[in-house]
């Protein structure tokens, strides 16, 4: 046997003895709500960064206007530990202000202009000056109770597993909520410290499934992520495809599609039977829904 063989037959052997310990390994995924809302779900990114200043409260009230099924959101933690909502861990891009998140007191977080730069055309800034802010996930959670909330977990350190928990738990709001983050140890801190919380796979989940799934062993895959969030290619494989939304359903995983912001590819998504649409237009994506469905 020649030595590439060799190197292949190993491969083989470990791809095969992880999906036999990944088949009868794992705990129950958690019972939630989350789901429960129309479909297909209509994700509203950041609120719908295109429609208004991305992760604020401007952009979460109108995009419920809208009649999204969902919104979402980006968190970070202030020097304090507060749960803060903010895409970025730096300030710079979006405000007024300068400095990461974690280095700055809430204070001094809720004095910045949220929408200092939006819509980053160099050119406009329609709500530069309208008192628009950094807001909390706490003032989220109390704004729109009963919304479902897709959270994204942007940081590794410091951890904000427990802060978080503890928030969500206070408010009541284990059920409606579904957690994501690509950061392997944040997730896997997070579901150790709220077990009762569903969440999305972080990114080596996403490549352990789509290992199933190219070789047709999707069967045999145990997810404990209750949703898969895909970009349309990775690896050179289109993941939006039907097969993979397929595979998905089979193991009774929630698909959804980001980010979405064109007609086009909401029809064919729709078509395909996606679960959700991640969208920075929530108004096109609400828009193309009623028409596929009348």
């Amino acid at each position: 046997m020649t030595a590439r063989r060799r190197n292949w037959l190993l491969i083989f052997v470990v791809v095969v003895f992880i999906v036999v310990l990944r088949t009868f390994t794992g705990p129950a995924r958690a019972d939630t709500d989350y789901f429960d809302t129309r479909k297909p779900q209509i994700i509203a990114h950041q609120g719908g960064n295109l429609l208004r200043p991305g992760n604020t409260m401007l952009a979460f009230n109108h995009a419920r206007s809208l009649g999204v099924d969902v919104l979402e959101m980006d968190a970070h933690t202030a020097a304090g530990g507060e749960v803060v909502l903010m895409h970025d861990a730096t300030v710079e891009r979006t405000t007024d202000g300068s400095g990461s998140l974690n280095s700055l007191r809430l204070d001094e977080i809720k004095a910045l202009d949220a929408a200092y730069h939006w819509p980053f055309d160099g050119q406009s800034t329609p709500y530069r000056g309208k008192g628009v802010r950094v807001p909390t996930l706490a003032e989220v959670l109390e704004r729109f109770p009963g919304m479902p909330l897709n959270i994204e977990i942007k940081q590794e350190t410091p951890s904000m597993a427990e802060p978080l928990c503890t928030l969500l738990r206070e408010h009541g709001a284990e059920r409606r909520v579904l957690v994501a983050s690509f950061h392997r140890g944040a997730m896997l801190e997070f579901r150790e410290a709220c077990p009762e919380v569903a969440t999305s796979a972080f990114s080596g989940e996403v490549t352990l499934f789509l290992v199933h799934q190219k070789l047709g062993l999707a069967s045999l895959y145990k997810p404990r992520a209750h949703a898969l969030q895909l970009p349309a290619q990775r690896y050179g494989f289109d993941l939006h495809s039907e097969p993979v939304m397929r595979a998905a359903a089979e193991r009774q995983m929630h698909f959804d599609a980001w980010t979405i912001n064109d007609e086009a590819s909401l029809e064919v998504l729709f078509a395909r039977g996606v679960g959700g649409v991640i969208t920075d237009r929530p108004d096109l994506a609400v828009a193309v829904r009623k028409r596929f469905r009348d």
